[in-house]
């Protein structure tokens, strides 16, 4: 298949007339899903002999299967499903890139490290090809966001080993807008080089602004939408399809708020992301990752059509390090729609709702912390938007014990209404019960990563 970003590889974009057209990828992105899926189909079909010829963890794994030849997309689901744990070990049995690792040593172009939030870090390759095929994928979806070659982004993930940072800077590049490699720390730092390099465009995880926010109040600097941005490109936190939090930053910033940024690193850094007609994920990597929906109670696969909720299984269709067969994301998706978009994009489009290992019980309802963020980030004049729920020992639980900050400028006489805002919201929206505890603004701390929800105690 013809790739836009085949013809883009020595970057030379002005000499593209579709530079800052609609489409990054127009001749993928447009396909239709019935030749989506006959393209996925000849992937396969040389992926599966790759891997039973390379991988020594899926020749163990499938050794029931590893014969067969009729393994297609359409039984797949036959194959048991491969957990993160089971990587970890393979890992640990067979330093650094675990067994399941497909390619030599010298086709291992760069490693890098998950980010450990869930568990200890995984070590992983790519090749050159798997490099290209993650800048090409996160290339449709930084554009699908608004990206264009005439930006200036600055780009502040962590780029000590971490995928979000140094790979995720090449999916900018790769757009071809003149991309800063900011990284972490240093914020006003940072503030400057906005406001003195005409920087336009930011990416960074959705918690980071608010620690911009808190270091420009500090120092008595700007308001947030004098420093000039026009687009903000965030990942690695849920949130960002809630209405009220993206129309409360683009109100504070002034600058187009999209989730561009949706992948695991040990899939693909980048597997949907947000565009300007809607709040929900284009799933991008079609052509790179098959996808799955099951449900999390049968795990049984469901289609892939709107209304449909499970979580998501990812298989790679053409990783050449460490390919993956139906891999747990342990994200629970919900496909809001499978028919083209206005703007002729095919990609089916989803909302992410929980995480299976996020999930706790409260009274026979399942709760996930990305629903409970969404209730308290509807309310801006009551709370800040930063909480922490707190789990005392195992569970179940009788309701769900929060502490959340308060807004900026509440009154404390006024936050026994707040917290009784919240448990409303939070009781209509989730249908469990909470006690919510009340903090000043500022109390949590502000971060550039991942921010914590929950809080876990002994019982």
């Amino acid at each position: 298949m013809n790739h836009a970003y085949d013809k883009r590889n020595d970057m030379d974009v002005a000499a593209h007339p579709a530079t800052h057209g609609v489409f990054f990828d127009e001749a993928f992105e447009t396909l239709p899903p019935a030749g989506v899926r006959r393209h996925q189909d000849a992937l396969w079909a040389a992926q599966w002999p790759y891997l039973r010829a390379r991988s020594a963890f899926y020749r163990t794994k499938l050794a029931r299967w590893i014969g067969r030849d009729d393994i297609t997309l359409d039984t797949l689901q036959e194959l048991p499903f491969t957990e993160k744990d089971e990587l970890r070990v393979s890992q640990e049995g067979a330093s650094p890139y675990g067994d399941y690792v497909a390619c030599a040593e010298s086709g291992i172009a760069r490693l890098h490290r998950t980010s450990g939030t869930t568990g200890r870090p995984l070590i992983l390759a790519n090749s050159t090809r798997d490099a290209q095929d993650i800048a090409r994928v996160g290339a449709r979806s930084m554009w699908a966001a608004g990206l264009r070659p005439d930006d200036r982004v600055v780009h502040c993930l962590n780029y000590c080993m971490w995928t979000g940072g140094f790979t995720d800077h090449t999916i900018l590049e790769a757009t071809g807008a003149t991309v800063v490699p900011f990284g972490v720390g240093s914020t006003r730092l940072l503030i400057d080089s906005i406001l003195s390099l005409g920087i336009n465009a930011i990416s960074c995880t959705p918690s980071y602004p608010a620690l911009i926010e808190q270091v420009l109040r500090e120092t008595g600097g700007p308001a947030p939408r004098d420093l000039g941005l026009k687009l903000g490109l965030f990942g690695g936190e849920a949130g960002l399809d809630n209405p009220e939090l993206r129309a409360a930053m683009e109100d504070k910033w002034g600058f187009q708020v999209r989730n561009a940024n949706f992948g695991l690193s040990e899939v693909l850094s980048i597997l949907g992301g947000q565009t300007d007609w809607t709040h929900d994920l284009l799933y991008h990597a079609a052509d790179v990752v098959f996808a799955e929906i099951v449900d999390p109670q049968t795990l049984a696969r469901v289609p892939i059509e709107a209304g449909a909720t499970g979580e998501l299984v990812c298989t790679h269709l053409r990783k050449q390090c460490q390919p993956l067969v139906r891999y747990r994301t342990r994200d629970v998706v919900t496909v809001t729609a499978a028919d083209p978009g206005p703007d002729g994009r095919s990609a089916w489009r989803f909302r992410v709702t929980g995480r299976t290992d996020d999930m706790f019980n409260v009274r026979g309802v399942n709760v996930f912390p990305g629903a409970v963020r969404l209730a308290v980030e509807a309310l801006p004049q009551w709370a800040s938007g930063m909480f922490r729920i707190v789990l005392k020992g195992p569970g179940p639980y009788d309701r769900i014990a929060m502490t959340v900050e308060a807004a900026h400028g509440l009154p404390v006489e006024r936050w026994n209404d707040a917290a009784m805002r919240i448990e409303a919201a939070v009781r209509e929206r989730i249908g469990a019960s909470a006690t919510v505890t009340m903090v000043p603004f500022e109390h949590f701390p502000r971060t550039e990563g991942k921010t914590r929800w929950i809080d876990k105690e002994p019982a």
